[in-house]
Parts: structure tokens; C-alpha cells; sequence
């Protein structure tokens, strides 16, 4: 089985990670985590893994990690994810040059919502 994640999936995971080593705090990490793969991969990855739990398969993951760096972590999940016979593929975050576009979808979005609010007065 193969499993991708795109760039807006690892941009959130990369705040994450950010967050994580800032605040010394996991529980939002390991939520985020498990909300970048489709109810589906979750499915197939926990009838491939001992525990049969996805939420557990990656708090362990989350235990073994050093809470240093992206890198680290990505490598864990790899490596777990290959023992249950999962390829893990993603864009490395370095790489990653969607935060431009997403700034500019956002701006879009608060002009959109500008205009939109004075179309509502008239």
C-alpha cells in the first residue's frame, strides 16, 4: 500500500512539529498527525499494525521521537509504517513552496469577504 501526502498535509505537520518543540506539548501534534490521512488510509494502516489502533500506533511513535526535529519524526513514521508493509511518500517540507500560495489564497479570500459584506449593507 502507498500512501502520499501533499504539501498542505505536510505544511501542517511542519507547524506542528514547530509548535510541538516550542510548547513541549504532543497532544495537538498527534491530532494533527492522524488528520493527514483519508479515513480510509487509517483503516488499512490499523488492519496492518499489531495494535490494530492508529490513534496508539502513533502516540508510540510520537514516545520514541526525540522532539527535536521534523526530519526525525518523518523518518519514525516511515520506518513504522514500512514494517505494516505501508510506503510513506511526501514532499520534504524544504521543498515545499506552497506558503506563498496559501498567503495569497487567504488574502483572496479577505477581499472576498470584504466585498461580499458591503454588498450586504446595500
Amino acid at each position: 500500500m502507498e500512501i502520499f501526502l501533499n504539501k498542505r498535509a505536510m505544511r501542517q505537520v511542519r507547524l506542528s512539529v514547530a509548535d510541538a518543540i516550542e510548547d513541549g506539548e504532543i497532544d495537538a501534534l498527534r491530532e494533527d498527525l492522524v488528520g493527514v490521512f483519508s479515513d480510509d488510509d487509517i483503516e488499512e494502516i490499523e488492519r496492518r499494525i499489531d495494535s490494530g489502533d492508529f490513534y496508539d500506533f502513533i502516540t508510540e511513535i510520537l514516545e520514541e521521537w526525540s522532539g527535536e526535529d521534523l526530519d526525525e519524526l518523518m523518518e519514525l513514521l516511515e520506518t513504522q509504517l514500512a514494517d505494516a508493509d505501508v510506503d510513506l511518500k511526501y514532499t520534504a517540507p524544504e521543498n515545499d513552496d506552497s506558503d506563498d500560495d496559501v498567503e495569497e489564497e487567504e488574502e483572496e479570500t479577505e477581499e472576498e469577504l470584504i466585498v461580499d459584506e458591503s454588498d450586504d449593507d446595500v
